[in-house]
This record gives C-alpha cells, sequence and structure tokens, in this order.
C-alpha cells in the first residue's frame, strides 16, 4: 500500500478508536477475563503505531511521544465523561502497545539487515 493509503487509514482509525473510547462500557464486555481494557488498549496502540509508522516519516521517538498525547488525552477525555472513568494503567497499556511495536519492527530490521 503507498504511504498516502496509509495516511487515510490512520485517519479512519484514529476517528474510529476515539468514537469506541466515548462509549459507555456494558457489563458484559468487561466480565469477558480481569483487565480486557488493558489489553484492548495495548492492541489499539499497537495497531496505531503500525499505521502511523507506515503513514508518516517522522523519527519513532516523535511517534511514540504522538501516541501518548493521544493516549493521556483519550484519558482525560474518559475522565469527563459522566460514564467512563480515566485509567492511569489503560495509559501504561497504550505506551507498552505502542512501545512494543516499534521494538518488534526494530528487531524485525535489525533481523533483515542480516540477512
Amino acid at each position: 500500500m503507498t504511504r498516502r493509503v496509509y495516511q487515510g487509514l490512520f485517519l479512519i482509525t484514529l476517528v474510529v478508536c476515539t468514537l469506541l473510547f466515548v462509549q459507555e462500557v456494558k457489563g458484559s464486555v468487561t466480565q469477558l477475563f480481569p483487565h480486557v481494557d488493558k489489553v484492548a488498549h495495548f492492541g489499539i496502540f499497537f495497531v496505531l503505531a503500525f499505521i502511523m509508522d507506515k503513514a508518516f516519516r517522522v523519527p519513532f521517538f516523535v511517534q511514540v511521544i504522538l501516541l501518548l498525547l493521544y493516549g493521556g488525552a483519550i484519558e482525560w477525555m474518559q475522565d469527563m465523561l459522566p460514564y467512563r472513568q480515566a485509567s492511569f494503567y489503560d495509559f501504561l497499556a497504550d505506551a507498552a502497545g505502542a512501545a512494543s511495536y516499534f521494538v518488534i519492527h526494530y528487531l524485525w530490521q535489525k533481523q533483515r539487515a542480516k540477512a
């Protein structure tokens, strides 16, 4: 895919994820297993990091900072909603998801360079 396609995909993903983060969560979703929300945050930010990396030519540390700012903004926004609450651990899951992508990407590139 081209960089422009990834940019569009990133924008769409960002909008959809933001809408999901402001939705009221029903009890059945949270009862799947303990901390399902942390796994969701991790996965969403892993995917966002992947798409962002493909969409924009900026250093990885800038991407991480932008994703952390987005994660912080999401938690702040959730704290403002009467049916949601902010969680520092959700923010940590966001950071871990983004960082995991970049670590795996770095290791993958390093391995490909050896071959």
